[in-house]
């Protein structure tokens, strides 16, 4: 299985450094406004190598460069890196975890202030994914009390849902914030027990990582009554990662995430609706040759953002493709 195409200096991916990403003060240079002038590429708001953010961002970025607006994937860290970039005018669309986006919009933690972020669509369904060696004894999430976690990459998705999974389970791990490379790379030389990844299945890093050290995914789905009674029954779903991913003998139950493809108010209606627009047309062109996973690029689907509004430009496009 091979990289993200997002990486590639063919896709033109850019890395943003922490420091403008989570500072603020360099963002608002990043954009004059959300929509650049007609030979500048919009900046879509990726997350790190090896996961389904760049994967879906380099396919997005791929359909949309001869049909407009051109796309230029942006590495992050995740799912909260992206909702600031957005929101404060470092990339004009970018996917998130839709109980990062709630929180953003309500100001909640780890925000200390409401972000005005619009959906373009619901794109796709994330999988919480917490791997463990396959030769450890861990069976479950209480089996890795008080040992080496990982949570998720700073300024991801992953890392808040992480710490909402370990609040309503009662359990108290060695909680670490390690990017994706880092806690494969980790897990396979024992300086972790576990890591948490939210994601599409199978993960391109997650599955080279299975195919060199034998992994086992930990059951999650005990845990989702929790979940929804302390958080809301809007983000949170029970999924299945599908039997043979990773080399799992039958399916693992799970907690799912919706993902969404978000925008600032601010984003010209003509710019979302083109966006919109392609997660239609060319929907078969958006999901990863090596997905397994339940894929939602369809029209009730991506309609179905929950309590996060449509940007008005994508509501528009909707209504014209469908009625």
């Amino acid at each position: 299985m091979t990289g993200p195409r997002a990486a590639s200096p063919g896709d033109a991916a850019t890395r943003l450094p922490r420091r403008a990403v989570l500072g603020g003060l360099g963002l608002l240079g990043l954009l004059a406004a959300c929509s650049p002038g007609p030979d500048a590429a919009l900046p879509l708001a990726a997350g790190e190598p090896g996961g389904f953010y760049a994967e879906f961002s380099a396919l997005l970025a791929g359909v949309a460069a001869p049909a407009g607006p051109a796309l230029r994937p942006v590495v992050t860290g995740g799912s909260r890196d992206n909702a600031v970039l957005v929101a404060r005018g470092g990339a004009a669309v970018g996917l998130a975890l839709t109980d990062l986006v709630l929180a953003a919009r309500a100001g909640a933690a780890p925000f200390t202030a409401p972000l005005e972020l619009r959906a373009i669509g619901r794109v796709y369904e994330n999988y919480l994914q917490l791997a463990v060696r396959a030769d450890t004894p861990f069976t479950r999430l209480a089996d890795l009390a008080d040992r080496p976690v990982s949570l998720g990459a700073p300024g991801s998705g992953a890392a808040l849902t992480g710490a909402r999974l370990l609040a309503v389970s009662g359990t108290r791990v060695r909680a670490r914030e390690l990017d994706l490379a880092t806690a494969t790379a980790s897990l396979a030389d024992g300086r972790i027990d576990g890591f948490l990844w939210s994601g599409g299945v199978p993960t391109p890093a997650v599955g080279e990582l299975a195919a060199r050290r034998a992994i086992r995914l930990l059951p999650l789905a005990e845990h989702l009554p929790a979940l929804r009674a302390r958080f809301g029954t809007g983000p949170y779903t029970a999924a299945a990662v599908p039997a043979g991913a990773y080399g799992a003998p039958g399916p693992v139950a799970t907690v799912g995430v919706a993902n969404l493809l978000v925008a600032a108010p601010r984003l010209p209606d003509a710019d979302a609706g083109a966006v919109a627009r392609l997660l239609v047309e060319r929907a078969p062109d958006l999901v990863p040759a090596s997905a397994l996973g339940t894929q939602y690029l369809d029209q009730p689907a991506l309609v179905d953002t929950g309590d996060v509004p449509l940007h008005p430009g994508a509501a528009a496009a909707y209504r014209e493709l469908h009625g």
